[in-house]
């Protein structure tokens, strides 16, 4: 193109509705809260919708690190004391998929349900 400042204005025009409507999306995700205190996962149920993506706000009120950890939502995230975070799942189909806190798999234990 001849005039460098039109293309950038055109590109502009194109990208700007596109990362527009990514934004919207993300903020159409619903979220959830999941907490860790005395190594547990607070609440260790949670039922989510089928077929959409959802984010868990997790919140590790205790003082050392724990990790969201689940083979059967294939996601994994060290979570430092007293620290947020955040974890993206889904779409899942319906069912049952367990998680658990790597640092603490005894008492740290949880089930996401799918419907």
């Amino acid at each position: 193109m001849k005039h460098p400042l039109l293309a950038i204005i055109l590109t502009a025009a194109v990208l700007t509705p596109a990362a527009a409507l990514a934004a919207d999306k993300q903020d159409a995700v619903k979220e959830y809260k999941l907490v860790i205190e005395n190594h547990r996962f607070k609440p260790d149920q949670i039922t989510i919708p089928a077929n959409q993506i959802v984010r868990f706000l997790v919140d590790n009120r205790d003082a050392t690190p724990e990790e969201f950890d689940s083979r059967d939502l294939d996601r994994e995230k060290v979570l430092m004391g007293n620290s947020k975070g955040k974890v993206f799942i889904g779409p899942l189909k319906p069912g049952h998929y367990k998680f658990r806190g790597e640092f603490h798999d005894a008492t740290a234990r949880g089930i996401v349900i799918a419907k």
